[in-house]
């Protein structure tokens, strides 16, 4: 496997793979730093190594625009944004999910303004969480590129039919250069079918899409657009075994276990922080500490049965977030995990933490440090005040 292996910069990974999934549409706007992404793929499509029509537009609203119009007509599309621009989408995201249309997307995460930052947290992703499109969290450079000829099957599957959003951590891996194995055009072609909608517009058998629905309706749409997310969560799994056999290596499903079979202090996180939290666990576990990681790739559909089994054995949990609910003073993960738990047997307290905002810089102190506050809590000596008292000190 090492010998296949190429240094490459992420964003081209992530465009690379785009390639050979061999959309028809691509329409994006630049914006930093998810710029390089499509800057990529339009030279591919310059230099005649893609057969796909690259549209240039005034901004990323008229990107999604313009892939809704492509994927109503047949079309596989693919775009790519990040932040404000992400934001600027909102009101087509859920035009995009409530006409059932699989358009694809890379985010490339970056905080939103103001005050104005271009480097990496989740806010911008995390704020699209309702807009009904699927959405998976990669944790290097590889995963990101695997992400997404598994993310076409999955949202393109006529039982699912959802957009879906991969998501990869700005800077951190979009412009990081990493050991990567390309994926292979004739192994991509074995894997990904080629897509052939049921229903599409056609001016020989005229169709509509997105019109009214009065209230004697519209609840089905919705009721529809959540069972559609079900199934998206059972197929999770399957496609991600699908890939490893046709590729030889397993990047997918709902969530990663990391030294969890014995694991009393568990640390739950998406992204391209799970690296670190991964080292630290080494270093710990060196020292006798019982500790692990449950990391979260898919946070929708969430993987609610799946935490529930990795969790049972758990003493405390604490939850990474790199996005904050402002007047909740919570992250998503956290929030989410919470709902899972509750109701249930499992009687597990949870410790939301939050930080690496706007691209603050999460060092493995920082990781033992929130380590070190869960054992007084997994000890008994729970005090708001305590944990209010951390999440200050590392804001």
């Amino acid at each position: 496997m090492r010998q296949r292996m190429v240094v490459v910069e992420g964003s081209y990974a992530v465009a690379h793979a785009v390639k050979v999934c061999k959309p028809h549409v691509i329409s994006a706007y630049p914006i930093t730093p998810q710029t390089h992404i499509v800057e990529d793929l339009s030279q591919f499509v310059a230099d005649g190594d893609m057969n796909c029509e690259y549209m240039n537009v005034e901004s990323e609203f008229s990107a999604i625009s313009a892939l809704i119009g492509a994927s109503a007509a047949g079309a596989r599309t693919y775009s790519s944004t990040t932040s404000q621009g992400l934001a600027l989408m909102h009101e087509a995201l859920f035009n995009a999910s409530g006409m059932r249309l699989p358009i694809v997307m890379t985010v490339v995460n970056r905080a939103l303004s103001a005050p104005i930052n271009i480097w990496n947290d989740q806010q911008d992703s995390i704020s699209q969480r309702d807009t009904g499109w699927i959405q998976l969290y990669a944790e290097d450079v590889q995963e990101s590129a695997d992400m997404l000829p598994q993310v076409y099957k999955l949202a393109e599957d006529e039982e699912v039919l959802l957009p879906a959003m991969t998501c990869m951590d700005g800077f951190i891996l979009s412009h990081v250069y990493e050991p990567v194995i390309l994926l292979e055009q004739s192994l991509t072609d074995e894997f990904l079918p080629p897509y052939s909608p049921e229903f599409a517009l056609d001016t020989k058998n005229p169709v509509s899409f997105g019109t009214l629905a009065d209230p004697g309706t519209y609840t089905e749409f919705r009721y529809k657009q959540e069972k559609a997310m079900g199934v998206a969560l059972k197929k999770i799994e399957e496609i991600a075994n699908e890939f490893k056999d046709v590729y030889g290596r397993y990047y997918g499903g709902l969530i990663d276990e990391y030294a969890l079979d014995d694991a009393e202090i568990v640390i739950m996180a998406m992204g391209s922080v799970v690296g670190t939290i991964k080292d630290t666990i080494d270093e710990l576990r060196s020292e006798g500490e019982p500790v692990g990681l449950l990391k979260v790739r898919s946070f929708r559909p969430f993987p609610v049965d799946a935490i529930r089994s990795a969790l049972k054995n758990a003493k405390i949990i604490i939850t990474v977030d790199k996005n904050i609910s402002i007047g909740k003073n919570e992250g998503a993960l956290c929030t989410e995990v919470k709902a899972c738990l509750y109701n249930t047997d499992i009687r597990i307290p949870v410790i939301g933490i939050m930080l690496g905002f706007g691209g603050r810089d999460i060092p493995m102190s920082t990781i033992k440090k929130i380590i070190n506050k869960a054992k007084l809590v997994e000890k008994g000596i729970y005090v708001e005040s305590e944990i209010a008292d951390l999440r200050e000190d590392l804001a």
